[in-house]
């Protein structure tokens, strides 16, 4: 180990209240120990290199470099000095704790578990604009879940097409239609024209259901397209924007963020390619951390996991994604830190991937009633089409708030009752 990674180790030491905290989980190379590699994640994501060096002294170096202050089996909890950072950076910040390090040859694995940021560094980002509060005021829904459908199959249709299942979902019940992560602008579904046909639905399915209906129209593209995407929505009288927040990048997520202010829309992130990074448990960056990252820069909902779908995901890890999205005040748990979300509004959870009407209450049970549940193939694949699809799911949100099974709700809701018949109930 490079003689300066030693000073990197300060095992005992207390962290002040306006240091970054991050919490590693690493195997260190063959031959290498525990303290070199922690020490080497502490120098190499702060103030230190692969060797001593003459253009920094030693009291500096210990004063502003990170400091490993405690380890324990795989893990390593490293304290970050404030000054390390440009406030309201976030590319900044992960450029320096989720950065090289992945690549640094005295660890085989390593992966950010989590963080806990620092109050002033916190406030530099503005969270959501309009959070669970601000949205459930929006569609006049004061308590249940919402819920909600991707259009699909979720490339291949025509605009007019993609209206008209949105339109059949609305008026079957549902709150919000959104389009799938890979449908921006394609030839077949130009973007402008998806949204004009989709709103005219839209509006049209209000009047008819005495209901107010959302419309998450995907924005994601090259920073300045993307801006241009969500001004369009705002002057056709849209309320939402939806982005794929790892994909832009999270300057582009910043900027967009920014712009919401200006056009008063709800901002929906969906985290397509997160897997890339969060499915190795041993390498990568947890879901929570690129959870609590998107709260902070300020999406207003997130995609989660069901823990329960088609989507890999163990239910604890999902739990404490939604606890990250949606609390205030997060307590210490195992390998995760406390927070005190102070100002930051929380998010709506989304879950989504592989549901179906038999899946509502477990998910109500695990993340309680402030969650979106998002049901593509689960509607639209309806024995009677996407219609009594939709009838379906808001009848397995009823008859859980009411909690009466479903079997048993089923005997006189038919919708209900076909939904099962296809996909069954969740049975633990």
């Amino acid at each position: 180990m490079a003689k300066g990674y030693l000073h990197y180790i300060n095992l005992g030491y207390k962290p002040k209240k306006d240091e970054l905290i991050a919490v590693y989980k690493f195997k260190p190379r063959k031959g290498v120990g525990k303290k070199e590699a922690a020490g080497a994640i502490a120098a190499e994501s702060s103030t230190g290199t692969w060797t001593t060096l003459s253009t920094m002294t030693l009291k500096r170096m210990t004063k502003i470099g990170a400091k490993v202050y405690k380890m324990y089996g795989d893990y390593a909890e490293i304290a970050y000095p404030l000054d390390l950072f440009e406030l309201g950076n976030m590319p900044e910040i992960l450029s320096s704790i989720a950065g090289n390090i992945f690549g640094m040859k005295e660890v085989d694995t390593i992966r950010l578990v989590d963080v806990k940021w620092p109050t002033k560094l916190k406030n530099s980002f503005k969270g959501p604009q309009f959070g669970i509060k601000g949205v459930r005021k929006l569609l006049g829904v004061k308590k249940r879940p919402l819920v909600g459908t991707i259009v699909k199959p979720k490339l291949g249709l025509t605009s007019k097409e993609h209206a008209k299942v949105a339109y059949e979902a609305w008026v079957g019940g549902l709150d919000i239609v959104k389009d799938d992560e890979n449908l921006t602008s394609q030839p077949f579904n130009k973007f402008k024209k998806r949204v004009e046909e989709t709103l005219k639905l839209k509006w049209k399915a209000e009047k008819e259901t005495g209901e107010r209906k959302m419309y998450m129209a995907n924005v994601t593209a090259e920073t300045r397209e993307m801006l241009k995407r969500a001004k369009f929505l705002k002057d056709m009288g849209n309320e939402y924007a939806m982005v794929d927040i790892l994909t832009v990048g999270f300057a582009g997520l910043q900027t967009l963020r920014d712009e919401m202010d200006k056009l008063k829309l709800v901002l929906h992130g969906h985290r397509a390619m997160h897997a890339a990074l969060t499915r190795n448990p041993n390498h990568g960056i947890s879901m929570s951390v690129l959870a609590e990252i998107s709260r902070l820069i300020g999406t207003d909902q997130l995609h989660v996991g069901t823990a329960v779908g088609k989507m890999e995901g163990k239910k604890k890890d999902i739990i404490y994604i939604v606890d990250d999205v949606e609390g205030k005040f997060i307590r210490k748990r195992g390998h995760m830190l406390a927070e005190n979300w102070g100002k930051i509004k929380p998010m709506f959870a989304v879950c989504s991937g592989g549901l179906h009407p038999g899946l509502v209450p477990p998910l109500v049970k695990m993340f309680g009633e402030d969650i979106i549940i998002q049901a593509g193939g689960g509607v639209h694949g309806h024995p009677r089409g996407t219609r009594k699809g939709a009838t379906a799911m808001r009848q397995a949100v009823d008859a859980t708030l009411r909690g009466v099974p479903l079997r048993e709700y089923a005997k006189t809701h038919k919708e209900l009752k076909e939904a099962i018949e296809k996909w069954g109930v969740y049975k633990g």
